[in-house]
Parts: C-alpha cells; sequence; structure tokens
C-alpha cells in the first residue's frame, strides 16, 4: 500500500482501532496481547477509565493556552512529581527527545551561569539511546548521515568506570545515562557503576543526567530507576508512561541546577498544556496508589521467572536475557533475527518490540497479571518455533 508518510518506520500491516487493558483490537476485530505498550508509553494499559474521564472532561473545559499565563494542572504535576522524586523544579516538553534537548541545555547553562562556560561537554555511554535530534543522536554516537556531529560528546563503554574517568576533562560539564539502556538491548548497567558514577561526578564538580524516558514512571518497579542504586541525579529527562499515551515529556533538576534556567532560556509552545498535564496527574494518581508500585515489582519477579523458564526451553534459540521490573530482553542466538521473531510474534497475536543486539523487547503495561504473562509465554514460545523453522528451510 502506497502511503503519503515519509518511510522512516517499518510498519507492520496491522492497523489497531480500539483497546482494552492490555488487549489491542485490529481493524479486522482481531485481538492482539500487548507487550509493546508503544515502547513503554501505555503504562496502565488502553482506555484506562480515570485517564478516559479525565481528558474527557478537561477537553471540555480547555486544550490551550501557551505558557504566557499560569496552567494549574502543569504546577500541580510539577509539585507532585518533586514531592515523589529527587527533584525541586520541572520543564514539561511534549515528548523524550525534547526532555534530553532541556537537560543539556539546562547542564550547559549551569556551568556558564557559573562562570565557566568552556564547560559544556557531557560524557555518555556505548549502546545509548539519547532521542533523534542532532544533539541526541550526537550524544549516542549515531549521527551519520547528517552533517557533521553536533560536539560536545564524548562516548565510553557502558559499564567501564576507568573509561569513563578517562574521558573526564576540563571541559566536561556532565556524565548522561539510561539506568536502563532499552533501545541499546535492554541492558541494565549494574546499581554499583550508578554509584561510582555518583561518586566521581561529585569529586570532579560535574552533573549527573539519568535519562529515564523508556525506564522510569514506575516501568521497573519504582518511579526512576535509579532510586534502586539509591543515588540522587542532578537531571532527570522523563517521558513515554508520564502520559500514558497522551503527549508529554519532562526534564526535573534540583534547585541549584534549575536557578540557572531564567527566562528566556528555554521554552516550549506546547510543553505542559492544560490537556497534557491533566492526563500526566491522573496517571500519577494510578502510579502513586499504595501498592501499585508493590504490584510492578511482583509481576517483574513472575515474568522474570517465566522468562527464565522460557529461556531454559528454548536454550538453542535464546542466548540470554536480561532486565528488571516490567522491562525485559530477550537475546536471540545466531540463525535467528529478532525483527522476524517479532513479526512471527505479532500473527500470533503478541506485540513486542525490537531492539540493539539482536533482543526481542517485552515492555508490557503494568497492569498485567500473571494469566498475561503465561498467554505471552505461550504464543512468545509458538513464534520463536515458526521462526526457527522458517530459517531452517530459507537456510
Amino acid at each position: 500500500m502506497t502511503s503519503a508518510l515519509m518511510g522512516t518506520y517499518r510498519q507492520a500491516d496491522v492497523a489497531f482501532e480500539r483497546g482494552e487493558g492490555m488487549t489491542l483490537y485490529d481493524d479486522a476485530g482481531k485481538a492482539y496481547l500487548d507487550f509493546n505498550a508503544g515502547i513503554a508509553v501505555s503504562c496502565l494499559g488502553h482506555a484506562h477509565p480515570h485517564l478516559v474521564a479525565t481528558l474527557k472532561d478537561q477537553a471540555e473545559k480547555l486544550w490551550h493556552t501557551s505558557n504566557l499565563y499560569r496552567i494549574a494542572h502543569a504546577e500541580r504535576l510539577a509539585e507532585r512529581l518533586c514531592a515523589a522524586s529527587f527533584a525541586d523544579r520541572v520543564f514539561f516538553t511534549n515528548s523524550g527527545a525534547e526532555a534530553i534537548e532541556c537537560a543539556i541545555k539546562t547542564a550547559r547553562r549551569y556551568f556558564f551561569d557559573q562562570g565557566e562556560p568552556d564547560r559544556y561537554e557531557i560524557v555518555t555511554l556505548t549502546a545509548a539511546f539519547h532521542g533523534r535530534t542532532l544533539a541526541a543522536v550526537a550524544a549516542a554516537g549515531k549521527a551519520e548521515g547528517f552533517g557533521p556531529a553536533t560536539p560536545g560528546f564524548r562516548q565510553v563503554v557502558a559499564g567501564a568506570i576507568e573509561d569513563l574517568t578517562a574521558a573526564i576533562g576540563p571541559q566536561t560539564a556532565a556524565v548522561m545515562l539510561e539506568p536502563v539502556q532499552g533501545e541499546g538491548g535492554v541492558v541494565p548497567l549494574p546499581d554499583v557503576f550508578l554509584r561510582d558514577v555518583r561518586r566521581i561526578c561529585d569529586e570532579r564538580g560535574l552533573l549527573l543526567i539519568a535519562d529515564e524516558i523508556q525506564c522510569g514512571m514506575g516501568r521497573t518497579g519504582k518511579l526512576f530507576a535509579h532510586e534502586w542504586a539509591d543515588i540522587r541525579p542532578d537531571i532527570v529527562a522523563a517521558a513515554k508512561g508520564i502520559g500514558g499515551g497522551f503527549p508529554l515529556g519532562a526534564c526535573l533538576a534540583t534547585d541549584a541546577v534549575a536557578a540557572a534556567m531564567v527566562p528566556g532560556t528555554h521554552g516550549s509552545t506546547y510543553g505542559g498544556n492544560p490537556l497534557a498535564t491533566a492526563v500526566g496527574n491522573a496517571v500519577l494518581d494510578e502510579l502513586l496508589k499504595p501498592g501499585f508500585m508493590g504490584h510492578v515489582i511482583a509481576m517483574g519477579e513472575a515474568l522474570h521467572q517465566a522468562l527464565a523458564h522460557f529461556a531454559e526451553r528454548y536454550h538453542n534459540q535464546v542466548e540470554d536475557m536480561r532486565g528488571r521490573g516490567l522491562m525485559w530482553g530477550i537475546k536471540l542466538r545466531d540463525g535467528l533475527v529478532n525483527r522476524e521473531v517479532v513479526a512471527t510474534a505479532l500473527r500470533h497475536g503478541l506485540l513486542t518490540a525490537p531492539a540493539g543486539d539482536n533482543v526481542i523487547r517485552l515492555l508490557p503495561p503494568l497492569i498485567l497479571t500473571q494469566p498475561h504473562i503465561d498467554q505471552a509465554m505461550e504464543r512468545l514460545g509458538a513464534a520463536l518455533t515458526e521462526a526457527e523453522q522458517t530459517a531452517r528451510t530459507v537456510a
């Protein structure tokens, strides 16, 4: 089918018409178990009653005013995010890439404000993904094909604290990392590494930026994944699950760092508008309910156990599994291609996503239960068997 859309996506030939909870339905009425959640976006599943009611109510009142005026929902959401985290200040965006841009600008502006304008470089990690703006692709070392890379970034091997220390120089302003690397293959950074990075940042007077766009907002069983390492970053970029499916992102920072972001240093026409932040507050209503994170942790352990049995059963096809909470990756052995298995799983009524390092990514809504896990393992097993048979036939 010819489309007027730019060809920037590898889209499966399926269009979804509606959703309910953990299930999506295509335009032919076929049901699919969603273990993708719009790439960690639909954290409360589909058509969640509280989110739907909130959106309808706000849509009948006010959609947009701009940030030339106070926005009550944005103020309330910022206060609640700060109360539940390390942060003192929040800037709202429309997406994760914009949250990263704000984080980079905030770090650079902080040192400019301190009288050190030459400190603008940010150390990042291999296999990172920080978005698709020019600065974000440069930060992740993926700027090829878009002209000269935006300067100001140095990449080091993830987990190699010696390499990170060696990369720090007089122009270094910050270290930016994902506590769990998502697009890079679902790789949780060890807690000890995160604590070492925090220590080095303190010793060298650097800022620590945590990219929690995919692993934040309850995905690992805590509001933010860095909390497992018992550290406090200076800046956090959040998005995806923060709006439960409505476009919303945020850059959170401490008072000391955010003080440099005065009127005129940054802005967004749509960021933090009444519709988005009303829904963001509704998402937070659910995430902060007593017992909700306990449910995520329990289901994360159940999924981990199920995947361990799955990897043992399919040991000829599965090389490794890794993740945290409800963010897991299955690394396939040579001979199988993750995108092909993902496509086969789709035909079996299961939505997953590919990731780097030949990994199948599992990012289910945080509302899943044990029966959903059992059903997913059954369908994924059938897809893996079919994909292997197809690969053998082709070979």
